[in-house]
């Protein structure tokens, strides 16, 4: 037996290598093949190269974000944590803030108080409003004053009546705890507009009413998506009429102007100031039950809206080439 163990052993060690052998042949034949054709369905076809849509786009905000909120993946980001002023986006937390207060069937009374904020958006002293149909106007018109009576009306509820400076910060406190239990890391509201403030003594400029990033922008839409989807519905319009509790007619004009060419939009709102420039985010769904968010902060005026729109079609084709594949 032992003059004859090394030659068995020869002979094993030589099928085993030759057997790798072929197996190592067989996956660099497979490999090669699989370069040129993808499986489908029993037929060979020719395998695809994923294009980028995104890459090229010329995008003039200083930050930018697209969110798969079904999926969860990010699809786009430049910038996407960078803290910059959001001006009027602040008011969606703001009717966030209201709906967890109060019911939507709750009287709002305009003051002599809200009135005050810049911008005059039509409303009236002593004019009463359901909360609902007033955040409506709000949020579609960029109401200051709608927004202003709001938080006033339900600012320190629970205290008997409170100063018009107490019932701000309150409201202001319960924006910046609602920011915080979503874990929008980068976002610090000062007001309840984002209406810039004034610069104090030995300043040269303001500060933005209040501060986030692209990405907690998508954030808090996927917030509403899920638990308030009537919220912004009215910002899907390009004007909505609402009647006061005393029967005065209001149009609110969408400050989005390219709001009727997106389509499956579900959401959608500006913001304007000379420290944030032009913000826009929306939200829409390209297919059933895959809602998509886009938010841009730090564009320009006008570019905002080119720059939304270059990343809607960007979304659409790379979603297209998905089912393709």
């Amino acid at each position: 037996m032992t003059i004859h163990e090394p030659l068995l052993t020869n002979k094993t060690e030589l099928r085993f290598f030759g057997a790798l052998a072929l197996v190592l042949v067989a996956l660099i034949i497979i490999t090669g093949l699989s370069g040129h054709t993808v499986d489908r369905g029993g037929n060979s076809v020719p395998s695809r190269v994923v294009t980028n849509y995104f890459e090229d786009l010329d995008l003039k905000a200083k930050a930018a974000y697209v969110y798969d909120a079904r999926t969860g993946n990010v699809l786009f980001a430049k910038n996407a944590s960078a803290r910059l002023p959001l001006a009027s986006l602040t008011k969606v937390m703001s009717a966030v803030v209201a709906t967890d207060l109060a019911p939507g069937d709750s009287v709002i009374v305009v003051t002599k108080e809200a009135i005050s904020a810049d911008g005059d958006s039509g409303l009236r002293v002593g004019e009463r409003w359901s909360l609902k149909n007033l955040l409506d106007f709000a949020l579609t018109s960029s109401s200051n004053d709608g927004t202003k009576a709001v938080a006033l009306a339900l600012g320190a509820i629970h205290k008997t009546n409170p100063t018009q400076f107490e019932a701000e910060q309150d409201f202001i406190a319960n924006m910046n705890k609602k920011a915080d239990d979503l874990h929008m890391k980068n976002t610090y509201y000062f007001n309840e507009t984002g209406l810039d403030l004034p610069a104090q003594a030995g300043e040269s400029v303001g500060k933005g009413g209040a501060y986030g990033s692209a990405e907690d922008m998508a954030k808090l839409l996927t917030y509403i998506l899920k638990n308030h989807p009537e919220l912004l519905d009215a910002t899907r319009n390009e004007t909505v009429r609402l009647q006061s509790l005393d029967n005065f007619i209001h149009t609110a004009h969408n400050t989005d102007t390219i709001v009727a060419n997106i389509p499956g939009i579900k959401a959608s709102k500006t913001g304007f100031t000379d420290l944030a420039g032009g913000n826009l985010v929306i939200a829409f769904d390209p297919e059933l039950g895959r809602p998509i968010i886009i938010s841009v902060l730090g564009s320009t005026a006008d570019e905002r809206f080119t720059d939304v729109s270059q990343l809607v079609e960007a979304t659409f084709k790379t979603l297209s080439e998905e089912i393709q594949k």
